[in-house]
């Protein structure tokens, strides 16, 4: 018995309302009813029966209730089913279990009388706050960064994704090698197994920080590969234009509709981690391109976002950005806010953004005109019907061409790939010769004029 194992306190009757403030709530409609074996990219593993537990401390009981909604998500994303989901009123979170002590051996009795084997706590878990739980609950406990991370690790495909899957897997492992103890020792079923590489309990720090050098110095490596490759583009003088937004919003099914990428489509959160980059043309005649990002999350692991720092520069280092809501969802709002959050802290807040709300053809009237109050300005479409898209890529022109300038050059007759690239991304307006070269009036991007502007006469 551990210090936490004690009888449940007896209150009285001046204290029923604090009583009922700080019991634990079930949430309706958190199970599923998974059977079957379900395949991951390491290895075939045993679904695992999860308890959910969240701490309600700011908003209301609606908002904390739609937060453990997409726990459970993220859990049946990972590969488990979801036995029951439970919320507790408190000012804050209790510094040593989370939940405190006799909440904690209630969730015991919960766990012990429906089979369940693991413990998910809606909230990152400090490593005193997870050896307690599992001292009390006598079970697994995960959080929430464990399991967004194990998502991301089943569904990294490219060597790029699982190296930084792994990065972030040991960022978050290390201080907590001794808090789990014997939890990392396991080789069993579930979110906790799947570790970077299968790593053992043996493996110490000085080894993972060894293993953590060495996948910097492969991301940083392929991070010049991925600099190249937008370098590249940027002396094309192709305006890029980057979707982002929060995971499941419909991403990768608008790039479909906009390029016939064939990317993957999948009902499911973080279903495509790898950016696809695709060219198109606008109405104008414009090429651009497309680049479908990482989801995001509310709450999204620090540690992710310091991994794929490399591969969300996309966002920040194009032109134009589709800022995807989902209007199906019941509080598409606190998506708007988690996406802006995450934008924030990769330095994206700057680059000129265009909201566009997808899923019109399932989403709730109300809402949209809820959406359309909030963001005047931004476009409703359906990737799906592909209505709305003609006035996207329309508005998308229109944008760009904020961002253009206006020139009136003479080239020389040797500079002929260069007037070839400007009807290929301008606007041409005028094009006569003349004795000494080429007259040109054009809408240019910013780093064409430039370039137009040194091979002059």
């Amino acid at each position: 018995m551990t210090e936490f194992e004690e009888d449940l306190p007896e209150f009285t009757a001046g204290e029923l309302d604090l009583q009922e403030r700080s019991a634990l709530r079930r949430v309706v409609g958190l199970s599923t009813e998974l059977q079957d074996i379900t395949e991951v990219e390491y290895r075939q593993v045993r679904l695992e029966r999860v308890i959910l537990v969240g701490v309600w401390t700011s908003g209301t009981l609606d908002e904390a209730e739609r937060s453990m909604q997409e726990l459970a998500a993220l859990a049946e994303t990972a590969g488990t089913q979801v036995l029951d989901g439970l919320i507790q009123r408190r000012d804050k979170p209790d510094a040593a279990t989370y939940i405190g002590s006799g909440k904690a051996l209630e969730i015991k009795r919960i766990v012990q009388s429906s089979g369940a084997d693991s413990v998910i706590c809606d909230g990152e878990l400090s490593p005193g706050q997870l050896r307690n739980l599992e001292d009390i609950i006598k079970v697994r406990v995960v959080d929430r960064t464990w399991l967004i991370l194990d998502i991301f690790a089943q569904h990294a495909k490219s060597r790029e994704g699982k190296a930084q899957v792994s990065l972030a897997q040991m960022t978050y492992m290390l201080p907590r090698i001794r808090g789990w103890g014997e939890a990392l020792s396991r080789q069993g079923a579930g979110v906790l197994a799947r570790g970077p590489g299968e790593t053992k309990i043996e493996t110490d720090r000085r080894r993972i920080r060894d293993q953590m050098a060495k996948l910097r110095k492969e991301l940083k490596a392929m991070g010049q590969t991925r600099e190249i490759q937008r370098s590249t583009r940027r002396k094309a003088a192709i305006p890029s234009v980057a979707i982002a937004g929060y995971t499941n919003a419909g991403k990768s099914s608008l790039l479909n509709r906009l390029t016939g990428a064939g990317v993957l489509v999948e009902d499911a959160l973080f279903a495509t981690l790898d950016p696809t980059v695709r060219k198109v043309q606008t109405p104008s005649g414009r090429n651009i391109t497309v680049t479908d990002t990482v989801g995001f999350v509310r709450h999204l692991p620090h540690e992710l976002i310091e991994a794929f720092r490399s591969t969300l520069e996309e966002i920040s280092q194009s032109d134009l950005l589709l800022h995807i809501l989902d209007g199906s969802d019941p509080a598409p709002e606190a998506q708007l806010a988690a996406v802006k959050e995450v934008l924030s802290e990769i330095g994206a807040s700057s680059v000129t953004e265009l909201v566009v709300i997808n899923k019109i053809d399932i989403a709730n009237l109300d809402t949209l005109m809820r959406l359309k109050t909030l963001l005047p300005e931004a476009l409703l479409i359906s990737a799906q019907t592909g209505e709305g898209i003609d006035k996207l890529l329309i508005a998308i022109d229109e944008e760009l061409s904020k961002l253009d300038l206006q020139i009136d050059l003479v080239l020389p007759y040797s500079a002929a790939a260069l007037i070839a690239k400007t009807h290929n991304v301008g606007q041409v307006t005028l094009l006569e010769h003349t004795e000494i070269g080429t007259r040109i009036v054009a809408s240019v991007p910013a780093k064409l004029a430039v370039e137009l502007k040194a091979a002059s006469v």
